[in-house]
């Protein structure tokens, strides 16, 4: 009998720090999969060298390369991990901008099922309005568990160089993809 396939996850992260907490918990999720969900793999892309969206650079229904290399990578992907800091009480710039990329026809984004983390001052907005984002994509997301991370409220959560040291955080984040993986497979139809 051949193994299952592994459940593919792309994580993205709002952030273009590089030292970012909310970059330290894709890390993190991807050191958990690796350590104890041995068939979620997850895959960080990076969204900084996509170009601003402007529909000038569709031509005759092709996107450029890079454009078109991150919407291949969330078609083949069977769910989606978003890092997402606040800006202003939504989500980051370009978060919102590979967001609009892979949204363009065809969207790449359609009934996938998805997962939010934030780490910063604990504010839950910007998940919020991702997820409302999500139901024009027709992105579904998990709804529990949450995870909101105050990252300046002690015990220290994360290291200089933005790796997330807190064990109950990292339990915490480790139950969040336990969802996401059975909410993955119920989507596929799949039995647990």
């Amino acid at each position: 009998m051949a193994a299952a396939q592994p459940i593919k996850v792309v994580a993205l992260c709002g952030s273009l720090r590089r030292a970012s907490y909310n970059r330290g918990l894709v890390r993190a999720a991807t050191e958990i999969c690796n350590e104890s969900i041995k068939d979620v793999q997850i895959e960080y892309v990076d969204i900084s060298p996509l170009p601003f969206l402007n529909t000038d650079l569709e031509v005759n229904g092709t996107y450029p390369p890079e454009v078109e290399g991150f919407r291949q990578k969330i078609r083949q992907a069977d769910s989606i991990f978003f890092a997402a800091p606040e800006n202003n009480y939504s989500v980051s710039a370009p978060l919102k901008n590979a967001i609009d990329w892979a949204s363009r026809p065809p969207n790449v984004w359609a009934d996938k099922a998805a997962a939010v983390v934030t780490a910063g001052g604990g504010s839950p907005r910007a998940q919020y309005h991702l997820r409302q984002i999500g139901v024009f994509l027709d992105l579904h997301f998990i709804n529990k568990p949450e995870f909101f991370l105050n990252a300046f409220q002690p015990p220290q959560k994360f290291d200089s160089d933005g790796n997330l040291i807190d064990a109950d955080s990292k339990e915490r984040l480790k139950q969040l993809l336990f969802s996401l993986r059975a909410f993955t497979l119920r989507l596929q139809g799949k039995a647990e």
